[in-house]
C-alpha cells in the first residue's frame, strides 16, 4: 500500500508515526523511587507485627559518600551463634533507592559471627535500616543516615 513501509502497521502514515514517537520521547521521565512509606512496608513484611527492639546491631558505613555507586556497608550483631541462640538472617532496607528492600543474608550458627559485609548503590542522600533476625524470633535493628554527592542510580541520565 502506499504510504507505508514494511514494519509499520496498515493505515498508519509515517507522519503519524513520527508524531507519536515526539510525544512518547517529550514526556517527563520520572525514576522510580522508594519512600519512608515503602520502606515501612518493605520492612513489615519481612517483620510482620513483631516489635523491633534497638540494640545489638551495628550499622557501619560513611556517613558522607562521593559516588553512591560502590558504599561499603557492614553490618555486625551480637549473638553466641549457637544452636540455641544464633542470628537467622540480616535485612538491609532504605528510603529512597527504586527498591527499599536492599538485601537478605542468611546465617547460622556455622557462620560462628553474625558479620556481613558489601557495597551497595545508593541513588540519594538517605537513611539506611539494617535488621537482624534471630533463631528466637526476635528482630533488633540500627539505621544510619547517609549523605551523597553522586546519585548511583541516576548518574545515566546525565
Amino acid at each position: 500500500m502506499p504510504g507505508t513501509k514494511e514494519g509499520m502497521k496498515e493505515g498508519t502514515t509515517r507522519r503519524a508515526f513520527i508524531a507519536g514517537a515526539v510525544v512518547v520521547s517529550v514526556l517527563p521521565f520520572a525514576p522510580a523511587r522508594a519512600t519512608q512509606e515503602t520502606m515501612a512496608a518493605a520492612i513489615k513484611e519481612v517483620v510482620g507485627d513483631n516489635a523491633i527492639r534497638a540494640g545489638r546491631v551495628t550499622l557501619d558505613l560513611p556517613p558522607l559518600i562521593e559516588n553512591g555507586n560502590a558504599v561499603p556497608l557492614t553490618v555486625s550483631v551480637e549473638s553466641p551463634m549457637t544452636e540455641a541462640d544464633y542470628v537467622k538472617a540480616i535485612h538491609v532496607f532504605n528510603e529512597k533507592n527504586p527498591q527499599p528492600h536492599v538485601f537478605d543474608a542468611r546465617l547460622s550458627p556455622k557462620n560462628g559471627k553474625a558479620t556481613i559485609a558489601t557495597r551497595i548503590k545508593l541513588g540519594d542522600s538517605q537513611k539506611i535500616v539494617a535488621i537482624a533476625e534471630t533463631s528466637k524470633g526476635e528482630f533488633f535493628s540500627a539505621s544510619a543516615d547517609v549523605i551523597v554527592t553522586l546519585a548511583a542510580c541516576l548518574e545515566d541520565l546525565i
